[in-house]
């Protein structure tokens, strides 16, 4: 992210609008922020320009698409070395049941969240996840509800 300078107040609030709903119009942002529609714009256009913007996406029904449950895995692996987190890395990348990967430090290498349908269907994604070379363990919990979830 290049940053060229400090963002402001409704540098912020333009960020903070565009984060609940991407697909907000200009002048509704504007109205939101309290500013006119092209000074509003061109704070629009300076954000994305500065990489405080990187992209517009939709957030997607994980549940629907995938699985309903959401299970957040702990692996770690035999050794800490670049070829095996770049191998680990590229096979948990195509694993589609995986939504996020994090290198984390601490007692596990990795912590990931996967949406799966079923018990059955996390035993499956876990096989696979033992079949990556330099798994030594892996150790995983449930999430039984989701209170915040955040865009921004």
């Amino acid at each position: 992210m290049r940053q060229d300078r400090s963002i402001d107040g409704y540098d912020r609030k333009i960020l903070d609008e565009l984060a609940r709903d991407g697909r907000k119009s200009g002048q509704e942002v504007a109205d939101a922020i309290g500013l006119s529609l092209t000074p509003t714009l061109r704070r629009v256009r300076r954000l994305e320009a500065e990489g405080y913007i990187l992209k517009y996406v939709a957030v997607l029904d994980e549940a629907k698409l995938i699985g309903g449950m959401t299970a957040f895995i702990s692996v770690t692996l035999e050794r800490q070395v670049e070829d095996v987190l770049r191998e680990f890395e590229i096979r948990v990348a195509r694993m589609p049941e995986v939504l996020e990967g994090y290198l984390t430090s601490g007692s596990a290498d990795y912590l990931l969240r996967a949406a799966v349908r079923s018990l059955d269907h996390y035993q499956t994604v876990i096989g696979e996840l033992t079949k990556v070379p330099g798994v030594a363990r892996i150790q995983s919990s449930f999430s039984l509800r989701m209170f915040l979830k955040k865009t921004n």
